[in-house]
């Protein structure tokens, strides 16, 4: 199987679908992703296929957690190589987008990746999630965060950037949980909790899904 049919057919089994620009797009994020993993370190996967599955995908798992509209912001919390901010930017290209990394090199290459792919109404930013500006709070509809300290922590740094109602959406391994009391002390209360296996793959995740209550 190529690369662009266990991307496309991945998807399809997510419950989505990729156009032919979108496949090609996720094609060059792999490329660039390589390249640039030779000289820092991006990931720790560079088999090709696991990053289509573990990465690509993985990230694409995130759209069951919210409802996609041209008008949704959306913030990403240590945003590392890209993921999940960038596959889902690319399969949505209307999302505006905030991906916060506080490491300069990997900042520097999804600097790269949004020129090389041309994506707009995305925007990098060098800072902790703790040092952002209170321009920032209460301003998205969505929080992402993938490898993000543990739940608690992304919870309690998530929350202040959701606009009442809003949504923080995070992937964990299936051991990983958290009490509804604790997500209450971060003015969020737990909505869904799915539990998936990526395509192609006996990885089980689960996606949680919290709503922001005040």
């Amino acid at each position: 199987m190529t690369l662009r049919d266990l991307l496309t057919k991945g998807v399809e089994q997510l419950g989505f679908t990729l156009s032919d620009q979108q496949a090609d797009a996720f094609l060059v994020y792999l490329v660039e992703l390589e390249k640039w993993n030779r000289k820092i370190n991006l990931t720790a996967i560079r088999n090709e296929q696991d990053i289509v599955i573990k990465h690509f995908l993985d990230s694409l798992s995130y759209l069951k957690g919210f409802t996609q509209s041209p008008a949704l912001r959306l913030l990403d919390m240590g945003s590392g190589a890209g993921f999940p901010a960038i596959p889902i930017k690319i399969a949505h290209p209307e999302l505006s987008i905030t991906m916060v990394e506080a490491v300069n090199k990997k900042a520097s290459f999804l600097r790269h990746i949004i020129r090389t792919l041309r994506l707009t109404e995305i925007e990098v930013v060098d800072k902790r999630t703790g040092e952002l500006s209170p321009s920032y709070h209460a301003s998205y509809d969505v929080v992402t965060a993938r490898a993000f300290a543990d739940m608690k922590a992304a919870l309690s740094e998530g929350a202040p950037f959701l606009k009442a109602g809003g949504i923080l959406v995070l992937s964990r391994g299936p051991e990983e949980t958290i009490e509804e009391g604790k997500a209450l002390k971060a003015g969020l209360a737990i909505e869904n909790r799915m539990d998936l296996k990526l395509p192609y793959s006996n990885d089980p995740r689960s996606l949680w899904v919290f709503r922001k209550e005040r």
